[in-house]
């Protein structure tokens, strides 16, 4: 993060990929699967809803960070620890996530449905079960509040101060926001329609996405764990943040497509047996 474009489209571009990225982090996936599923629960009309209300909330913690840093940019530089603690922070709960994931898909009983599982959701208790639309939005809210989210969004928002004032780190906020929206708002409409479905289909789709979630994980966490060891790979990765960001976004995307064909052939095949 700390070789970001200094071209102003670039730039936009990688924040918006950046955002729908984070929007696959498994934090986010199992939080929108569990407030999804409990509000389905209770027919709650805007349980299909829960991504994108998660994600809003928490581009609001985005965009005020972008505002803070667009003001203070005259008087603050970035210290150099910022970007790597950041990354290293990253890292750390990646691994953790990877792990924990690939274990519940080892574990599982073979007609168990699982959610991809999460770190952050662990100590929020019983706020996991908002029942209401502004509920689910200060979640989303809450887990801005990390030093791997506010220090991404401090230096996107810094680099865009080159190109102007306070408007360019928010409208950077707004797209990485954006980005967000869209892959949470699928993934909270996703959630729901498998609930609607037979539940063999939640079965297979389930495991393809935990495993997808955790080989991204492991992946991501490995690389950048590279990138600060090996100065040779640093430079060779250099420039290539958006094409980085969009096969990550590609992976996470096709293995919806799998889950979904995979799933479908299975029940076809069951029908067809019977």
């Amino acid at each position: 993060m700390h070789d970001l474009p200094t071209e102003w489209t670039a730039l936009c571009s990688l924040v918006f990929v950046l955002g729908l990225k984070h929007g696959f982090d498994a934090d986010h996936l199992a939080t929108i699967d569990g407030l999804t599923r409990f509000n389905t629960r209770h027919q709650r009309v805007f349980a299909r809803y829960c991504g994108a209300l998660f994600s809003l909330g928490h581009g609001v913690v985005v965009v005020a960070i972008a505002v803070a840093v667009g003001m203070a940019s005259e008087k603050w530089d970035a210290p150099q620890w910022l970007a790597a603690s950041g990354a290293w922070t990253s890292i750390v709960f990646l691994t953790l996530i990877g792990i924990v994931n690939l274990r519940a898909v080892l574990a599982a009983a073979p007609d168990q449905v699982l959610a991809p599982i999460g770190i952050k959701g662990r100590f929020l208790g019983r706020l996991s079960q908002a029942s209401r639309p502004l509920a689910v939005a200060l979640i989303g809210s809450l887990f801005a509040l990390s030093f791997d989210t506010i220090s991404q969004s401090a230096l996107f928002a810094l680099t865009a101060t080159q190109f102007g004032g306070v408007g360019h780190s928010v409208f950077l906020g707004l797209i990485f926001t954006l980005g967000m929206l869209v892959t949470d708002g699928i993934n909270g409409l996703w959630i729901s329609r498998l609930i609607a479905r037979a539940d063999q289909i939640a079965v297979i789709a389930s495991r393809v996405m935990s495993v997808a979630v955790s080989g991204v994980s492991l992946m991501v966490a490995g690389f950048g764990a590279a990138k600060l060891a090996m100065p040779a790979i640093d430079a060779w990765s250099e420039g290539k943040e958006l094409s980085f960001g969009a096969i990550v976004v590609c992976l996470i995307g096709g293995s919806y497509w799998i889950a979904r064909t995979l799933a479908a052939r299975d029940v076809a095949r069951r029908l067809a047996a019977e």
